[in-house]
């Protein structure tokens, strides 16, 4: 038995160091420090190292793959020292016994075998020699007799000398089993003794690593964004509802409440809501800020219908609906019901039987889609319209797996009946009020995107000439979009009494004038350089010209043109007479008066442009 174990045990011992030396990873027979470099988790660790070099310091990912640098290069140490001590104590010893200790018991065996048959051999040979010596000395002596004689004698030596050489070979083939028998308990050590250096490999590593990963949860605990202090961030879409509110330990799920309250802000008369798509884009964004825990949410405000298409797709990726499969077919009855009030009944003891997560959500949703259905004359969202789009997301069957499109038309009928039928009945049948922040936790933004001018405090009413013209407020807006949000023009002072004089009557084009028309002050300074009054009559009328559009001013003026000089007012006999201006401004007045071409009745000028002239 112990022969028949040498053959297994080489070839086992041979298999296992061939297959142990191709999981190093290091260069076999190599010093510490050489093999540690050639490993490819130093590789790694480098890899990281240069990595985190290029990171903000303070950026949870770069902290991260420092920490991932040192872990790298504590593992590759750990792991040159579980291949040394594994080449020391496994791979040698196992070398050894399939190339030197077993060979030479198995080469042993192969020459007692051959010793064995060359004896053998002999002893046909020395059995022949001796019949063909027997039968020549029975046929007398001669020189034939003699040889055979010799013949016979050499035989019997070499026969001897074969036997001594089998009994030795034979002996010391048996001490070579003993030895291997007494050994055997050493050779199987060799495996227990790896299995005990790769426990202890592992075991470091293990070591290693916990005390890593603690410190780096407790330092990406401390900078890990959530909307809850106390509960880690899961994902939230495709969750359960039980194990989504159990984890954050809410009411309400998160996304629900954090779509109700911006599109509550920003969305109820957003016209077609809920059935007008928003951008893929945009709502991947907000899906996945809304699962990654981000709180900025400030910038889907202007955009509701993303808002409403995040709000769809959570209730559709839910693996149950809000309505429950256990439900399907008592809300597919309520909805054949036609007496009101059996539906009605029907309704409130279906959502009796709800369970107590799914009915909170569901009162919740309803609550908010029926305040949505009472602006329909501006978002055009009756409930019947919100419960086509919304129905097939709060309820389907088991066999649909929530996909819309293989709902049948009854199905889908019957889910629309009842949706409206809660949203017109919701007072009735979720009794009280709802407070749709319920978390505290989602505010609306306190700036507004919209511009909103500085009120500006108006002038008093003048009668601006019919030759000057002014843009009212509304129409330079319309003609320069920009101006609406720029900030408005310094209020004008309104004139104290004296110096604005009497009222100025405003004239339309119904009225006719009772009284002279009052003059405004006289102007303080000559008037513009391009205004020349004309010595005689134009030849011929010139027609008006267009500018061209390059010269019009792109924006309307800030600050009113100024005012044209008016006449000077007469004076009543009993009035002081008024000051008589110097030269310039008497020169000033005349030519103002000229330019106008008007008296102060009104009548036009003759052609000789003095106002006393006379055809």
């Amino acid at each position: 038995q112990i022969e028949q174990r040498i053959e297994p045990a080489k070839r086992a011992a041979h298999s296992v160091s061939k297959r142990l030396q191709a999981c190093l990873q290091g260069q076999c027979g190599s010093e510490m420090d050489k093999r540690v470099k050639k490993l490819p988790l130093m590789a790694l660790s480098t890899a990281m190292a240069e990595c985190f070099r290029e990171l903000d310091t303070e950026s949870s990912l770069g902290k991260v793959l420092e920490m991932g640098c040192c872990i790298q290069s504590s593992l590759a140490k750990i792991m040159a020292e579980f291949e040394i001590a594994l080449e020391h104590y496994v791979l040698q010893p196992l070398n050894k016994l399939s190339e030197e200790e077993l060979p030479t018991i198995l080469k042993r065996k192969k020459t007692l075998h051959k010793l064995i048959s060359d004896w053998n051999t002999i002893k046909n040979r020395l059995n022949q020699a001796a019949k063909s010596s027997s039968n020549s000395t029975g046929a007398g002596a001669g020189p034939g007799a003699s040889s055979s004689a010799n013949k016979l004698e050499i035989l019997k030596e070499e026969e001897e000398e074969v036997k001594r050489r089998v009994e030795q070979c034979k002996d010391e083939y048996m001490a070579d089993l003993y030895h291997f028998s007494t050994k055997e308990d050493i050779y199987a050590s060799y495996f227990i003794k790896l299995l005990e250096i790769q426990a202890q490999y592992h075991r470091q590593s293990l070591e290693s690593l916990d005390s890593a990963l603690a410190e780096l949860r407790e330092s990406h605990r401390q900078t890990e964004p959530s909307f809850t202090t106390d509960t880690p961030v899961a994902g939230y879409y495709g969750v359960s509802l039980e194990t989504h509110l159990k984890s954050l330990g809410r009411e309400i799920a998160l996304p629900i409440e954090a779509c109700v309250v911006m599109l509550l802000a920003s969305g109820m008369k957003e016209e077609g809501l809920f059935r007008l798509a928003a951008g893929a884009s945009v709502l991947r964004k907000l899906k996945s800020s809304l699962a990654s825990g981000s709180n900025a949410l400030e910038e889907f405000y202007s955009d509701p219908h993303a808002v409403a298409g995040a709000l769809k797709s959570y209730l559709r990726e839910l693996p149950q609906p809000l309505m429950t499969f256990e439900l399907y077919d008592e809300w597919v009855k309520v909805a054949s019901l036609k007496d009101t009030d059996s539906r009605v009944q029907s309704l409130r003891d279906t959502c009796s039987r709800l369970p107590q997560d799914s009915y909170n959500n569901l009162r919740y949703l309803i609550k908010f889609l029926a305040k949505l259905a009472e602006h329909q004359e501006v978002n055009k969202m009756t409930p019947s319209n919100i419960a086509i789009v919304l129905g097939p997301n709060l309820l389907w069957s088991q066999q649909s797996t929530g996909d819309p499109m293989q709902l049948d038309l009854a199905s889908v009928s019957s889910i629309q009946a009842v949706v409206e039928a809660l949203i017109q009945n919701v007072d009735t049948l979720f009794p009280g009020e709802v407070d749709f922040n319920v978390s505290g936790m989602f505010m609306p933004p306190t700036n507004t995107r919209l511009c909103k001018a500085a009120p500006v405090e108006e002038p008093a009413p003048t009668t601006p000439p019919a030759s000057t013209p002014i843009l009212l407020d509304e129409e330079a807006t319309s003609r320069d979009p920009e101006a609406r949000c720029q900030p408005a023009s310094p209020a004008l002072p309104r004139p104290s009494p004296e110096a604005a004089g009497p009222p100025t009557p405003m004239m339309t084009d119904n009225t006719t004038r009772k009284g002279k028309r009052p003059a405004l002050a006289r102007p303080t300074m000559p008037p513009p350089p391009v205004m020349q009054p004309w010595s005689t009559a134009p030849a011929q009328a010139a027609s008006p010209k267009a500018l061209p559009r390059r010269t019009v001013p792109s924006r309307a003026p800030s600050i009113p043109p100024p005012l044209p000089p008016q006449p000077a007012p007469r004076h009543s006999r009993d009035a002081p007479p008024s000051p008589k201006p110097s030269t310039g401004e008497a020169d000033t007045v005349a030519t103002m008066d000229s330019v106008l071409g008007t008296t102060e009745e009104g009548q036009s000028l003759p052609a000789g442009g003095s106002p006393h002239a006379t055809s």
